[in-house]
């Protein structure tokens, strides 16, 4: 990884992870095929999170509330927040201990609740549905495009006079189109959630990605551009929502005062704190997403290039090219067929780092057999109220035809340009090989 290069432009606090990353990146390239999947914040470990961590350890003080005098003015959690806002530009930022809990805060603190419709990708990680049913929600699951995302033809299709909400996935690093999924919303006074758990730092014409919607949220969890290990963030431009995520994620606590065993408690909750430690790291890695972001832009363009060459291959729809988070490269084949064959190709080649997510357990609807069963261990809501769809026979065909033919990659921003154009190279291989096959 160069660090010295002219395109790129670092900001001076950025020095010390370069100067790792430099350091270490031949070692780590190596590896590509072992650790394809992982997406860039793990790649960025060094001394910045080490110095926040320890930070944290000297005060003593793992707690995120309260104990002002012992802490010495340390506060990771309330700095991490800070630097969400200034990566997303949302008003308001509230770090909880996962990208599932931050859904759960999304959903709550505006409102979703008991015997809501909420309209639902069948395209998305399996938190975003398992939030709304514990919040007493009902998924209504609508067709995706070729964004990965939820179309506003879908949500329309899907709404009923029971809906109340649109979870919006921005899926893959991209983003929805904002601008027909709002008018639809606003036409039908639908209350947009935005789920932008794998596309923090995504922007949609200038605004970021989750902050376009009434909430949004987006995880840190291992394999994300940034890391805490484990954590999340919820975010909103609305002060009084952002105070009911606040209470809500800590038992109801106000965090008015000094004297947490006095506080009042406005609202009901339950705890989704995050920890200092956790949010330390998740400090020090965030402050690393714009220089990681520009070079995944330009790892992603060189892939793109190389592989537009290839006749049957083309690209996921991005309404906002210039803002793609880049952290996957989303490739369509002609057809089903065609990407499972691409899959055993790759498989034969030793290929590791991408997702067919058609057969994907946690990802897509088709191996979601616990949630068309409805299996839980105890009653939820929807086992009263009832399911607002057939479970077991949902007919979303063009969910099915675009899942079916995407494989996408993750990329690693330590990557070189000859590392590039080799796995450019392999791609290309495997998938004319699988071209070249008449399907019976």
């Amino acid at each position: 990884m160069e660090c010295k290069s002219a395109r790129i432009r670092r900001p001076p606090e950025l020095h010390d992870f370069c100067i790792f990353a430099a350091k270490h990146g031949n070692h780590q390239s190596k590896t590509v095929n072992r650790k394809l999947s992982n997406m860039p914040g793990t790649e960025l470990f060094g001394s910045e999170e080490k110095k926040e961590i320890n930070d944290a350890l000297e005060t003593g003080v793992l707690f995120r509330y309260n104990h002002d005098a012992q802490r010495n003015n340390i506060w990771k959690a309330r700095e991490f927040e800070e630097e969400v806002k200034k990566i997303t530009g949302a008003k308001f930022a509230h770090a909880v201990s996962s990208g599932s809990t931050a859904v759960a805060c999304a959903l709550a603190s505006a409102g979703i609740g008991a015997g809501d419709e909420v309209i639902v990708p069948p395209f998305t990680f399996i938190a975003s549905v398992e939030a709304v049913l514990f919040c007493g929600g009902l998924p209504v699951f609508a067709e995706i495009d070729e964004t990965l995302c939820l179309s506003a033809a879908g949500i329309k299709a899907a709404i009923s006079p029971k809906t109340k909400a649109v979870l919006l996935v921005h899926m893959c690093g991209g983003m929805a189109n904002m601008d027909e999924i709002v008018k639809v919303c606003k036409e039908n006074n639908l209350t947009l959630i935005e789920d932008a758990g794998q596309a923090f730092a995504a922007s949609y014409k200038g605004k970021g990605i989750g902050t376009i919607g009434k909430t949004g949220c987006y995880s840190f969890d291992f394999f994300k551009i940034a890391t805490c290990g484990e954590g999340g963030v919820m975010v909103t431009n609305d002060e009084e929502v952002y105070k009911n995520a606040d209470c809500y994620s800590d038992h109801g606590h106000s965090h008015v005062g000094n004297n947490r065993g006095m506080e009042p408690h406005p609202i009901m909750g339950f705890n989704y704190r995050i920890g200092e430690l956790s949010a330390a790291i998740g400090l020090a890695q965030t402050r690393k997403v714009p220089f990681i972001r520009e070079k995944n832009r330009e790892i992603k363009n060189l892939l793109v290039s190389e592989l537009s060459k290839i006749p049957g291959v083309s690209f996921s729809t991005l309404p906002d090219p210039a803002g793609d988070s880049a952290t996957f490269l989303n490739m369509f084949l002609p057809d089903t067929e065609a990407a499972k064959r691409t899959v055993d190709e790759f498989n034969k080649a030793g290929m590791a780092g991408f997702n067919y997510w058609f057969l994907n357990m946690y990802h897509f609807i088709n191996q979601w057999n616990h949630i068309k069963e409805l299996k839980a261990t105890a009653k939820l809501p929807i086992h009263v109220l009832g399911a607002p769809q057939d479970y077991k026979n949902l007919h979303l065909p063009k969910s099915q035809e675009v899942v079916g033919r995407l494989i996408s990659f993750g990329i690693r921003c330590t990557w070189t340009n000859e590392e590039v154009k080799e796995l450019a190279k392999k791609i290309g291989g495997c998938v004319e090989k699988a071209l070249a096959v008449t399907a019976v």
